[in-house]
Parts: C-alpha cells; structure tokens; sequence
C-alpha cells in the first residue's frame, strides 16, 4: 500500500490486555496515559475501573486525548467465571446484571461500544438450548443499552482450546447475530486474528460469513505447539514469540480479507478500527510488546498489495 495505514485503519489496542489492570486496580492512570500519549492510537479499549475518583480521571484524561473509547465487558465476566448461556437462571442472571453494571460505567464515561463474550460451550447434545439462552442474555442487554445508546459487540472465541466458548465458529457466530438482530439493530461482532487460529479457521473463513455483522476487529497472536508454555492458548502473546503462530504474512492475509468484506475501504472513504490485543509474557516489559505489535503491524502494511 502506497498510502500510511493510517489513511485506511484507525489503530487501537486493549489497555487491559496490554498492561495489568484486568482486575480493575493497578495501575490505571499511569498506564492509560502512556497509550493516548502515544499518536499512533487511535482507539483503546477499556475495562471497569472499581475506584469512583480513578474513573472520572480516566474519564477526563481520555477526552482530553481525544481518542475513540471502547469498553471490554470480558475481565467482570471471566474473573467472576458468569456465564451469559448459563442454564442456571441465577447464574444467567447474575452474568447479565454485571454486564449492565459495565454499560452504566461506560455510559458514565461517554462510551458506546460495550463488548462480551459469551459463556462456555456446554457440548453438542446442549448447544442448541444453550444458544436460546444466549439470545436471550444477548436481547436483554441490546434493550438496556438501546435507552443510553449503547452498541453491544460480542467478541468471538475459540471453542475447544482455551475459553472454550459457545461463540465460536463463524457459523455460529453469524447465527447469533441473524437472531439478535431481528429486533435490535444495537448488536455487532467482533473478530480477532489471535482467535482464529484456535477455532481452525482462516481469516476467510472467520471473516466472510459474518461481514454485514463486523463492527470492530482486533489483531494478535496465539500459540498452539506446546500445551506447557506459558503462551499457550488464547494468551495473546506478542508477535514473533517462539512457536506462536501470526507474524507478518498471516497480518497480510488478515488485512486483505478486511479490505475484502469491504470492513477496510480501498478507496479510504471511511476508517475502521483494528485493535491490538497483545499481552506480556512472564516478565516481558508492557512497552515493549506493544512496541512490537506497531512494528508487526508498519512492516505486514509495507508489504501489502490489494
């Protein structure tokens, strides 16, 4: 590509991915200002944030900045293992009333965007029940956020190594969206190449059969060689990390197939976003792994023709 990335792509990344707040504690401020200090993002995506005063701060740092604000639902739910498909109605409901929390907190901040994930796949013989039960948690969460104007993103996951999610595989994936947008057109989906390979998909087969549902995508790596690594799994370790699986010329593919569903546009009438999703290794430094991710990304930019 002749034109900067930047003409094309609105650069993001996950702050609580990259940098140890998942808990929502650490440090938050330091941390956040270090990405918004930094021109080349343009998005980040948050999580909660438990202490009142440190939220209206990053409130009021990230306006300031001027960056596009995301919200991730995920760490509230996976730390307090919720589940959205539960079949146990406390457990369901529990999932859904945190999730509402995370939308109050987002709207509190001036974020639209509030992502999730759903609960774990519970097997072929319940799958069928268990995604009438996410439709539902899905349906309920479109409708509280329809009053503030929030968009819920359900993020897709892999779904027999790792999170071992319900969504899941494109085709799953694009069911759940036909469902949830028969009524509420505040629903979306987002793609993450770090995913991809842990469901045994391409960027093709992930990306097309839910084009019209993308509203957001994210970009890593995994690792699927050795069980006993560290990395192993749904980690999100940075490019180039030994035995993982995305470097250069899987960015490229991953590139090309958004400018093919027509995410990315050619012609740079519009931006989207693609966000970072990297994460530290054992004692690897935070700034250099996102360093890393920039420079993954420049060179597979450098290389790609369309």
């Amino acid at each position: 590509m002749k034109e900067p990335l930047h003409h094309y792509i609105k650069p993001g990344i996950l702050h609580f991915m990259a940098y140890p707040v998942a808990e929502g504690t650490g440090p938050v401020l330091e941390t956040l200002k270090k990405i918004i200090s930094d021109e080349y993002f343009e998005v980040i995506e948050i999580s909660w944030i438990k202490d009142e005063q440190t939220r209206k701060e990053a409130g009021a740092m990230l306006a300031t900045a001027g960056v596009e604000v995301k919200y991730g639902a995920h760490p509230r739910l996976l730390s307090q293992q919720l589940d959205l498909n539960s079949a146990d109605e406390s457990m369901r409901g529990r999932a859904v009333d945190e999730v509402k929390q995370g939308i109050d907190e987002a709207v509190s901040m001036g974020i639209e965007d509030v992502a999730l994930l759903s609960g774990r796949d519970p097997g072929p013989d319940r799958r069928a029940a268990a995604m009438d039960i996410l439709e539902r948690s899905l349906r309920e969460l479109c409708a509280y956020g329809e009053a503030s104007g929030t968009r819920i993103v359900l993020e897709v996951f892999d779904q027999s190594v790792d999170k071992c999610c319900l969504i899941g595989p494109a085709r799953v994936a694009r069911e759940i969206s036909q469902r949830v947008k028969q009524e509420h057109d505040n629903f979306g989906l987002i793609v993450d190449l770090s995913h991809t390979p842990l469901l045994g998909e391409s960027p093709a087969d992930a990306l097309r059969p839910v084009a019209q549902y993308l509203v957001h995508a994210h970009i890593g790596n995994c690792l699927l060689s050795d069980p006993s690594d560290p990395a192993y799994g749904d980690k999100h370790p940075r490019f180039g990390y030994p035995g993982s699986v995305n470097g250069v010329a899987e960015i490229v593919e991953y590139l090309k197939e958004l400018f093919y569903i027509g995410y990315l546009k050619a012609d740079g009438s519009s931006r989207a976003s693609l966000s970072f999703e990297v994460k530290p290794v054992g004692a690897e430094d935070p700034d250099l792994v996102i360093a890393n991710a920039k420079r993954y990304l420049n060179q597979a930019w450098s290389e790609l023709e369309l």
